[in-house]
């Protein structure tokens, strides 16, 4: 599509008022949530240490000793590490349990609700951490000798620990794996597959092997303060992440899902376009259902690159609206790759189910123009979350406050 007609369209959007009827009618309500991240090991532990303004990013010298090549780089990880160790169970199958788990508690759901459950997992680097490398405490498996070796463990994991023999996929669309299983488990439950289904999230990848790769293209941050939209960003801090999120068709909850699409730029296996590629057409599509956004959590990784196709992609959806806020989640906790749409989602929903929207670490830069508040601030209308991935993927869900 050409470029003005691009933003005639988008133009014409822009006077959208409110929700339609069947945005209202068709929305999936959230019922439970899990989160663990190098902030906690659940989802309140994430609402306090945000609230307060407090980061989990430290360097890596601190988990893998000064001898590390990249000891001095910074990361974010889970802890306690013996949560992820297990005798049968790799540790991102672990991680995905344990986000499971909170957000099952978390709905109230017992063993009859949870069987004919949904359930869909999302991951970029499977189960990478404990398989390209021994994990320290842990015996090591020889190589395709067991289920560790299969990247679609966890969702087995989670299947056969919860009870869960519904419906059941994996999605590993890289770095929008964990927004786009949230979408995939929204278009389970508007068809009619299923009333409930658990989505989760989850990615290690704080793996030797895979760090090396990262740092060998240019990608890794160099700051312990993220900033990703800073004229100094250099790239993106790793972190280790996992996160849950129980929805249903039947119960209400305080926040819902009302819209979820994605498309493709298709240009490029790795590469972000320049001029934002299609993405103004994903949020014209969101605008058109659920009117302009109030605030928008953007993917905001942290590379060079990735910040020059956003402030693109924001400038021509938005150049007219000065009061959207934005709110940049990876500063707290790193960017944890597949997992990384799902938790900033979960952490959103937490912080909606106060009629709230968390606030940016202190110094963090947005964009543009538009406000980037650091300190808690009252969510109005519909809030956006996008998530990116490799070769082009992009991805977006609009989250609604049920009033």
């Amino acid at each position: 599509m050409a470029k003005g007609v691009r933003s005639e369209r988008l133009l014409k959007l822009r006077s959208v008022p409110s929700l339609l009827p069947e945005v209202i009618a068709n929305s999936i309500s959230i019922v439970g949530i899990g989160a663990l991240s190098a902030l906690g090991q659940d989802i309140e532990m994430h609402f306090r240490a945000i609230s307060r303004g407090q980061a989990g990013l430290r360097r890596l010298s601190e988990l893998w000793g000064n001898e590390s090549p990249l000891a001095e780089n910074p990361a974010a990880w889970i802890a306690p590490r013996e949560l992820l160790t297990h005798r049968k169970w790799s540790p991102a199958s672990m991680a995905a349990l344990h986000v499971a788990k909170e957000a099952v508690a978390g709905a109230g759901w017992m063993a009859g609700e949870l069987a004919d459950a949904a359930l869909v997992v999302g991951t970029s680097r499977g189960n990478a951490a404990g398989w390209l490398g021994e994990w320290p405490g842990r015996r090591p498996f020889k190589l395709m000798a067991a289920s560790n070796t299969i990247h679609s463990e966890p969702a087995t994991a989670v299947s056969i620990e919860c009870g869960i023999y519904g419906p059941n996929h994996v999605v590993s669309s890289g770095c929008s794996a964990g927004l786009d299983a949230l979408g995939l488990a929204k278009m389970l439950l508007d068809s009619g597959q299923a009333t409930r289904a658990l989505v989760v999230a989850v990615d290690l990848p704080l793996v030797p092997l895979l760090l090396d790769n990262y740092a060998a293209s240019g990608l890794l941050g160099s700051s312990e303060k993220l900033n990703p939209f800073s004229a100094h960003t250099d790239g993106f801090v790793p972190g280790e992440g996992a996160a849950a999120i129980a929805l249903s068709k039947e119960e209400r909850g305080k926040v819902e899902i009302g819209y979820f699409s994605n498309n493709s730029d298709g240009r490029d296996p790795v590469g972000v376009p320049k001029d934002g590629g299609r993405s103004p057409e994903l949020i014209a599509g969101a605008v058109k259902r659920t009117g302009l956004p109030s605030a928008i959590c953007p993917h905001a990784t942290g590379t060079k690159v990735q910040a020059r196709a956003e402030r693109m992609i924001f400038q021509e959806a938005f150049r007219d609206h000065a009061d959207i806020s934005f709110h940049l989640l990876k500063p707290y906790f790193g960017h944890t790759i597949g997992a990384s749409g799902l938790l900033e989602s979960a952490v959103l929903a937490r912080f909606m189910a106060e009629s709230q929207l968390p606030p940016n670490l202190k110094g963090t830069g947005g964009p543009g123009d538009w406000p980037v508040p650091d300190a808690v601030k009252e969510c109005g209308g519909p809030v956006f979350k996008l998530a990116h991935g490799m070769g082009g993927h992009n991805a977006l869900a609009v989250f609604l406050l049920n009033l």
